[in-house]
């Protein structure tokens, strides 16, 4: 049996990683949500979150894990007064949709498109193997499929998206990292810029002698040197945080092989 590297599964998803999240920012989805009568900040929690159903702040809190539980209080429960679950979840559908179709033109249509699709709901449906403790994974699992090449695999994309958030959160845990120090860590990394993580998850990311500290505590003597890519952050606590959500790769690549990791990174090398 041909053993999988990480690192080619790691390939994958950085390659097929913007697939989904471009979702968040296209003007599709802007448009979408305020068609509906919320704002993309409201559509972006409603649309998440609503594959658990019209919930408050607390499993939205809990799940998303680094976002100011204030934050997501001003969106939910309001937002269901104006929307449903259904609705926002069909508005990102549909934005996605749009802009692919608007951002790859006759692609969606290729033979191409249609073996990457495959390739990733193979790895994305060999992932309900393993949902325990991943409860974003199992909730978007729960979601039809769509029926379109270009959307299956974004769809696609989504649950594995989420396998994978759903382990960094076990993994945060278990180095004991709260969603805040995360952030902080990540910022000081170089690797995020700290004024859209304080802009986008609702709150500040420390500097100066709170951020040495929460460093030195995470095994970062140097803050300004953190690492955050291959494996480590710092010299301590890298190595549990970031190892298992890389041993965890294989398990939803497996099933596409090293054959069909390397297509899935050759086309998003082009």
């Amino acid at each position: 049996m041909t053993t999988l590297d990480p690192l080619v599964a790691r390939e994958a998803w950085r390659l097929a990683e913007p697939l989904h999240s471009m979702v968040y920012f296209v003007p599709e989805g802007t448009e979408n949500f305020e068609a509906l009568g919320i704002s993309a900040r409201a559509g972006y929690f409603a649309a998440r979150g609503g594959v658990f159903g019209p919930v408050g702040p607390g499993p939205v809190v809990a799940t998303f894990y680094n976002f100011k539980p204030g934050l997501v209080a001003r969106f939910l429960p309001a937002v269901w007064e104006t929307t449903t679950p259904q609705a926002a979840i069909g508005a990102r559908l549909a934005a996605a949709d749009a802009a692919l179709i608007r951002g790859l033109g006759d692609t969606v249509r290729s033979d191409e498109m249609a073996e990457a699709a495959r390739l990733a709901r193979r790895a994305a449906e060999s992932a309900a193997e393993h949902p325990a403790g991943r409860a974003l994974y199992a909730a978007h699992a729960e979601l039809d499929w769509p029926d379109e090449p270009h959307l299956v695999l974004w769809h696609a994309q989504t649950l594995l998206r989420e396998f994978r958030g759903d382990g960094h959160v076990a993994a945060l845990l278990l180095a004991e990292v709260s969603g805040l120090q995360a952030i902080i860590l990540h910022t000081a990394s170089g690797k995020a810029d700290g004024g859209f993580l304080r802009a986008s998850r609702g709150g500040a990311t420390r500097s100066g002698p709170r951020r040495r500290r929460i460093c030195v505590r995470a095994g970062c003597s140097r803050p300004r040197r953190v690492r955050v890519g291959r494996m480590r952050v710092g010299r301590v606590r890298a190595a549990p945080v970031r190892a298992a959500p890389v041993r965890a790769a294989p398990v939803r690549a497996a099933p596409v092989r090293v054959r069909g990791c390397s297509r899935r990174v050759g086309w998003g090398a082009r």
